[in-house]
């Protein structure tokens, strides 16, 4: 990043540590340590397991190219063997079934970006690894995209009754995924496009759910063809542009305050997904030491160079403000050692990609702290 973009960095941290807006992140609370019983899962180390990864690829119809790094002929594989352990207890194996039958009837919805569908599609072929033989459906419409995991009654009883006269039951759990890029409104209206920092009309697709996982960070870094709008609003007044580490606390204020006003924890799970790391040298908000092109295992210190990146403090602070339960999968540690988990060149995308991750791959473990969270 350029010299007056890292000042303008600073300038916006310094700012919000005066109005109280950032604090140093800690993942050792009691609301961290009982997702899994008084363990923290998110502090730990990746270790070899031959038994990965936890599904083929060329098994798996839901994985997109860009993220199909054994497709498009990655030629390491080790990055494929690495299992996350927390310090001080083992994750629970993944095991579809017990996840389709404790959710039958319910739908699960991812909501975000990029980051999001690769989540998404991570989870959609661990499922159907543990139950291949389970029946789905897919449907896509616009920024949509539903999932559904049915299946046939195979009881050997009915085997001589004619197929359509047997009685279809289906688990009934639907995994969605909505599109968005930062949560919050982007509007057109007749000066352009326009991000409306305080306003999130989109939210109304997202009532009804049984479990929210809410992701954004990447496109609030994204400067100019790749921008995709003109002008920020707030409170009725229009800017060119602001710092973006402020202007996404504001829009995740947003979105807290939607939570807040729309969720009701005895029907709906909220999470939201820890900012995921890039590397990209030289260019990251994140400031990793070198790209991730050559990388084939992970960081194995414990305390990462780069510290924890700013995006992440605010989302600390967003949520300890929140008045209804949200919870952290604090993801971005244990995926900053994985500089060796990106597709590179490996995937059907134009030049380097340091920001989305193979599958399989890294996604498999964000999944499975979901599953840990899910279940305990």
């Amino acid at each position: 990043m350029g010299f007056f973009l890292k000042v303008l960095f600073v300038l916006a941290f310094l700012f919000l540590q005066q109005t109280g807006a950032v604090q140093h992140l800690n993942t050792t609370t009691p609301a961290a340590r009982k997702l899994a019983g008084g363990c923290n899962i998110f502090r730990g180390k990746w270790v070899y397991d031959a038994s990965y990864p936890l599904y083929d690829f060329s098994t798996c119809p839901f994985i997109d190219d860009e993220f199909n790094c054994q497709k498009y002929n990655r030629p390491d594989k080790m990055y494929l063997k690495y299992r996350w352990q927390p310090f001080s207890c083992n994750l629970p194996s993944f095991n579809g079934v017990n996840f389709l039958e404790k959710w039958r009837g319910k739908k699960i919805m991812f909501v975000g970006d990029s980051l999001s569908l690769n989540i998404w599609q991570s989870l959609s072929c661990m499922i159907h690894s543990s139950v291949p033989q389970v029946k789905t459906s897919l449907i896509k419409k616009g920024g949509l995209a539903e999932l559904t995991f049915l299946v046939v009654c195979k009881d050997k009883s009915v085997w001589a009754t004619p197929m359509h006269l047997i009685e279809k039951w289906d688990y009934g759990v639907k995994l969605l995924l909505y599109r968005t890029t930062y949560l919050v409104d982007i509007e057109k209206q007749k000066v352009g496009r326009v991000l409306k920092l305080d306003s999130i009309q989109n939210g109304n697709s997202w009532r009804g759910m049984d479990v929210l996982v809410f992701n954004t960070w990447h496109w609030w870094t994204h400067t100019g063809s790749s921008q995709p709008w003109d002008y920020m609003e707030e409170g009725g007044k229009l800017y060119k542009d602001m710092n973006r580490l402020i202007a996404y606390y504001k829009g995740l204020t947003t979105w807290a305050r939607w939570v807040n006003r729309n969720v009701d924890p005895s029907k709906t799970k909220v999470f939201f997904q820890g900012i995921s790391p890039t590397h990209y040298e030289g260019k990251d908000w994140n400031e990793p030491s070198k790209s991730c092109k050559g990388e084939k295992e992970p960081f194995w210190g414990v305390k990462y160079p780069a510290g924890t990146p700013l995006a992440a403090v605010v989302v600390n602070k967003v949520l300890s403000r929140i008045k209804k339960p949200v919870h952290l999968l604090d993801i971005t540690l244990l995926s900053q050692y994985r500089k060796d988990a990106h597709p590179v060149t490996y995937g059907l995308h134009n030049g380097l990609d340091c920001s989305h991750w193979c599958l399989p791959g890294l996604p498999d473990t964000w999944n499975l702290l979901l599953y840990t969270a899910l279940f305990t």
